[in-house]
């Protein structure tokens, strides 16, 4: 596995939205010559903020039909510049569980071009809500990602992402788990209200960030919204001095010695 991150110009992503194709493919494309990958297919990930999701809990006899009108009611958007997709995933107790999203067509083609741009072929871009959900192994939890240029904030339960919140947060350094509070308690109370969940109360909250978080912070904000909150550790990053391959190389010989 490798990874890597690059700085965009200036005004090309801005809310997560890419508004300069040409740039953020040119960005791509010369971090993946630096990380040494040379993968040409890839799934891609794209903020929420570009989409809106809803997940259904409906009988179990519901037809396809029924799903398509129910989705249709729900997600009320102009077809001309949305496009709608839905799919099971899964089912509860007799229930049919349905996944369903809507995006605007003229934003994710602009993903698709810088991505083209690039060199690489979006074979698949889904939410990034639902990718947090296939990677974090708790059924049920909170990830506040402070890492993004605004925070946001996906509930997931049951393994799937079913509530995204993005904000700007203004704080002073000692005021930011307070100033988090706020946004979570929201989030957790609409969800708890409006639908039959399994979210406890030892459901935790886990935050992402650059920074390591203090242990004050984390003590803080589980205080303020009663939940257990637990750091993300964050990826450990090499030296874009180091080739890759050579280190893999060397270490493949030192093993095959031993």
């Amino acid at each position: 596995m490798r990874c890597g991150s690059a700085a965009l110009p200036d005004r090309s992503l801005v809310a997560g939205k890419v508004e300069n194709p040409t740039g953020v493919g040119q960005t791509l494309k010369q971090l993946l010559a630096r990380t040494e990958i040379n993968e040409t297919r890839a799934l891609v990930a794209v903020s929420d903020s570009t989409a809106t999701f809803r997940v259904f809990l409906l009988p179990g006899e519901t037809t396809d039909k029924d799903v398509d009108a129910t989705v249709a009611r729900e997600l009320p958007l102009d077809p001309e510049r949305i496009a709608t997709r839905w799919m099971d995933v899964g089912g509860k107790d007799g229930f049919r569980v349905v996944y369903a999203v809507a995006w605007d067509r003229a934003q994710i083609k602009s993903v698709t071009d810088s991505v083209k741009l690039a060199g690489v072929d979006a074979a698949a871009v889904e939410l990034k809500s639902a990718s947090l959900a296939r990677t974090v192994a708790a059924r049920s939890c909170v990830v506040v990602d402070m890492a993004s240029n605004s925070v946001e904030i996906v509930l997931v339960d049951r393994h799937l992402p079913q509530l995204w919140h993005g904000f700007e947060l203004k704080a002073q350094p000692d005021d930011v788990a307070q100033a988090l509070a706020g946004p979570l308690r929201s989030v957790l109370s609409f969800y708890r209200r409006s639908r039959d969940n399994e979210f406890g109360p030892t459901s935790p909250v886990l935050v992402s960030s650059e920074q390591v978080l203090p242990a004050q912070f984390v003590t803080q904000l589980a205080e303020f919204v009663e939940q257990p909150v637990q750091p993300l550790a964050p990826p450990p990053r090499v030296s874009p001095n180091v080739r890759h391959s050579t280190y893999l190389a060397c270490l493949g010989l030192i093993m095959r010695r031993n």
